[in-house]
């Protein structure tokens, strides 16, 4: 049986683009997360404008913001009793101002679809960074639970249609039923109630095989990125492609503005992102006066008019269901460099193993190939001059259904780089544990040997930081040589020496973990990330190691 998306995954999925917006106290305090400093009162975003976002939106394509309703530290945008620490106490409409309904009506009259970001944790009761939304004090967690579940109902019930929920780095309170009574058409991102996916990076780009399919078990860990995708997994669970627009902050700041991408930047995620069968969420940072700066908003025109420019009018295009394709042009020979390719993925993604060839002069020649297609996919490839096109499909797992098949010669200068960067190995198939890996050996962060170990049992706690150095999917392995084995008994994440749940798994018991990272690591207040745990080894004469390495 071939995974199929919900009507929901769906139409979240076909929108391809979507703008995230942070915007909070982390703002005026010129860093990455809300530590307090500035107080409510001395925000006054007095030109705040909805309607802006959503001009800006459109203006690179997106149909849908995703906006930060609630970050780390616990400020709403919208009006609650469940805090003080809201826009109720800032000086914007005398403190009667929601930014929230504001947005979800100029959605509504721009045409754009709302998604809400609302974090679990909370600073001011002690819900850490990366911790799902449990408390440091364990008699706060009861009545945090209830802060946190009014709120979520708030803001699913008194706006609109929401058509995303947010759930950055997981969420480990119980939710279910408010998301079955007010977000039952929703998409989730993160928790145990997740129905999408992290694409494992905040670079902006997917692997060149990023399957829109999982196991249900592993989906419903909360934390499952695109490294445990399978072509054979039983649960539809598309991926979302989170990049800021400034490299690398999500928070406006006079310094950060200066961080712009660039165009070139900037299409190179949209080609391993979108042209990879992913959502991307581009991140917008409106300032303190509460309006995106100028130059960003000029970026994101500009991003927009070079993606129609490039895929607005195919120089042939074909649809139509079986193995074998022909595209014939009305002139030939024709210039062609890219060739998009998209399944009619209602139906789950079928292919497999494809080929593209191009005729030239009565012979045909491979220019691309693949092993997936699904939503979208890109190929890039050096400029041929061909009499017709070929798609074959080589392995299918039920009969190919192609939605379309399109033909494009495109002049610019980033094409080299393109063809490069299409060719990079981030991940590669491992048939003898049937996953993919990262090539190359990791860097070393813990060694032991036989005389360390008393009672066959080795205690330890190291910082990881040099190797974890941005959010991110890395992976774990322990290793012994000379040894009948290792057996590890305990093994937790500390993110500022605090323990965080929910961010390790392990791919092959007690051997090899993967550890999502989704905090900010430069200017956070959050930037350390440890180990700790013990292990027992049986044999004689042991050395060991435990080797970091960064996934995708």
């Amino acid at each position: 049986m071939i995974a199929v998306p919900s009507s929901a995954q769906y139409t979240w999925q076909e929108a391809e683009r979507s703008m995230f917006i942070h915007f909070g106290p982390a703002t005026w305090q010129g860093q990455e997360y809300d530590d307090g400093s500035v107080p409510v009162e001395q925000m006054h975003p007095e030109a705040l404008d909805t309607g802006q976002w959503c001009r800006a939106a459109l203006a690179f394509g997106a149909k849908r913001i995703v906006f930060v309703a609630k970050h780390t530290g616990g400020f709403c945008w919208w009006q609650t009793d469940t805090t003080e620490y809201s826009v109720k106490n800032c000086p914007w409409k005398n403190g009667k101002g929601d930014v929230l309904e504001e947005l979800a009506r100029s959605c509504r009259e721009y045409g754009l679809r709302l998604g809400i970001y609302i974090y679990p944790g909370d600073r001011r009761w002690g819900a850490y960074i990366g911790g799902g939304g449990k408390t440091k004090d364990p008699s706060l967690q009861e009545a945090y639970d209830q802060v946190f579940r009014r709120q979520l109902q708030e803001v699913l019930s008194g706006y609109g249609a929401i058509e995303e929920v947010w759930f950055d780095g997981s969420c480990l309170i119980e939710v279910g039923d408010l998301l079955e009574r007010y977000a039952k058409e929703s998409v989730i991102f993160q928790g145990k109630y997740a129905t999408i996916r992290w694409c494992g990076t905040e670079r902006g780009m997917l692997p060149d095989t990023a399957w829109s399919t999982i196991d249900r078990d592993i989906l419903a860990t909360g934390t499952a990125t695109v490294v445990q995708s399978d072509p054979k997994g039983d649960t539809w669970a598309p991926l979302e492609v989170d990049t800021p627009l400034y490299d690398h902050y999500w928070f406006w700041s006079p310094e950060n503005a200066r961080k712009l991408k660039s165009l070139s930047e900037l299409l190179r995620i949209y080609y391993h992102s979108a042209g990879r069968g992913g959502v991307l969420l581009l991140n917008v940072s409106p300032n303190t006066d509460g309006l995106i700066p100028a130059a960003d908003v000029q970026r994101l025109e500009e991003f927009g008019k070079e993606i129609d420019r490039r895929f607005g009018h195919p120089l042939v295009e074909t649809s139509g269901e079986g193995y074998s394709f022909t595209l014939e042009f009305e002139t030939a020979p024709q210039k062609v460099n890219h060739v998009v390719l998209m399944e009619d993925y209602r139906l789950g993604e079928r292919v497999r193993e494809y080929r593209v060839e191009a005729e030239k002069q009565g012979e045909w020649v491979q220019i691309a190939s693949g092993c997936q297609i699904g939503r979208k996919r890109i190929l890039v490839f050096e400029t041929v001059e061909a009499d017709a096109l070929r798609l074959v499909v080589e392995q299918a797992a039920a009969w190919p259904q192609l939605r379309s098949i399109a033909a494009f010669y495109v002049e610019a200068e980033d094409i080299p780089d393109l063809i490069a960067a299409q060719k990079a190995v981030s991940l590669v198939y491992d048939p003898t544990t049937d996953s993919w890996r990262t090539p190359g050996n990791g860097v070393k962060v813990l060694e032991w040997s036989a005389d360390e170990i008393e009672g066959r049992r080795f205690s330890f706690e190291t910082d990881i930081s040099h190797v974890v150095t941005e959010p991110g999917q890395y992976e774990l392995l322990f290793a012994v040589e000379g040894a009948e084995g290792v057996q590890v008994d305990s093994l937790q994440v500390l993110l500022e020496g605090e323990v965080t749940d929910g961010v390790l798994s392990p791919e092959e018991v007690n051997r090899r973990y993967h550890l999502t990272r989704t905090s900010a690591v430069e200017n956070s207040g959050g930037g350390k990330t440890g180990l700790r745990g013990s292990i027992r080894c049986s044999g004689t004469g042991q050395r060991g190691t435990l080797t970091v390495k960064r996934m995708i």
